[in-house]
């Protein structure tokens, strides 16, 4: 009898914990369902439907599926540009913000204004910034080409010309390094000091310590930049989208309906194109589709990233 009580109180204590544990994931279970479940049924269920957001959707098997991956002229384009972005555009930002922490780690005087100054470019609205940086490249009245030219090297066209265009979205990325910037500088300092005065001891020269005592200690760090890079510039969008509206010269009106990629489809992402064609032609199945894709090659490539074999992170991490 003692031990079926004891058993039975067991029993409850167990769901008791069970119970109380629930309550405290319930917030992130719901936050969780609302805001990615749910939506990524729905973008499942209506990838097989024909959908133009107005009438009610109806069946049409794998030929949404079919249109995209073998009738769309432009998804390759878009999606060639998009990795190019994620392989460009993360790789250098990891190098240029690891960079510029380094260097403003190492700086004797002046910290909070280097630091500061390579900061705040990062606060600027994504907007704001694409189009101060378009004026600033404008092939005709730029002050960069004019600057350039005064000093006798020939200036691209910058925005203007396909083989330009994702180059000078690159750049855009690198003045707003200060996000990355902050991350590593944080990194870099938490680095045991005592590792770099026994390497100093050993005779290690400066790259040496940064091989082997900096690296180790800054990878995880590396791989969390290089992870939310990729998931980022899976999604972008804003900054394409600006830049190509603005280079190509056609003002922006109520009403206007912004035809991305500009120019020759140069800055075309697979967002826009998911936009494009969910939001002004109304074809929500063949967007589903779209957005699918992305996100099977980002959790792919993400998962890739995750493995020790990719090389970010050392066999003792």
């Amino acid at each position: 009898m003692a031990t079926l009580t004891n058993s039975t109180a067991l029993r409850r204590k167990a769901r008791r914990e069970r119970l109380r544990t629930l309550g405290f994931l319930s917030p992130w279970l719901v936050g969780f369902s609302v805001f990615f479940g749910y939506p990524l049924i729905a973008t499942v269920y209506f990838s097989f439907m024909h959908y133009n957001q107005i009438e009610a959707p109806t069946f049409v098997g794998l030929r949404n599926w079919r249109y995209v991956l073998e009738q769309m002229p432009l998804f390759g384009p878009a999606l060639c540009n998009t990795l190019w972005l994620v392989v460009v555009m993360v790789a250098l930002r990891v190098v240029f913000g690891l960079g510029i922490g380094l260097l403003v780690t190492r700086i004797k005087s002046g910290v909070g204004f280097f630091r500061t100054a390579f900061y705040l470019p990062y606060l600027a609205p994504p907007v704001a910034a694409t189009v101060a940086f378009v004026f600033l490249l404008n092939p005709g009245t730029g002050p960069v080409n004019d600057i350039l030219g005064k000093v006798g090297i020939d200036a691209p066209n910058w925005f203007n010309d396909p083989a330009w265009a994702k180059p000078s979205l690159v750049l855009l990325s690198l003045w707003g390094i200060g996000d990355l910037m902050v991350i590593f500088m944080a990194a870099l300092l938490d680095v045991p000091r005592d590792q770099y005065e026994a390497a100093e001891l050993d005779g290690a020269g400066a790259f040496h310590k940064f091989r082997y005592v900096t690296w180790p200690s800054i990878t995880p760090i590396v791989m969390f930049a290089v992870v939310t890079g990729v998931v980022q510039t899976m999604q972008y969008y804003t900054q394409a989208l600006v830049a190509g509206k603005l280079a190509s010269g056609v003002s922006i009106g109520p009403g206007t309906v912004i035809q991305p990629g500009y120019p020759d489809h140069s800055t075309l992402t697979v967002p826009q194109l998911v936009y494009s064609l969910g939001f002004q032609n109304f074809n929500t199945g063949a967007a589903c589709v779209l957005s699918l894709v992305l996100f099977a090659i980002a959790m792919a490539v993400t998962a890739l990233l995750m493995r020790r074999r990719a090389g970010l992170l050392s066999a003792e991490d």
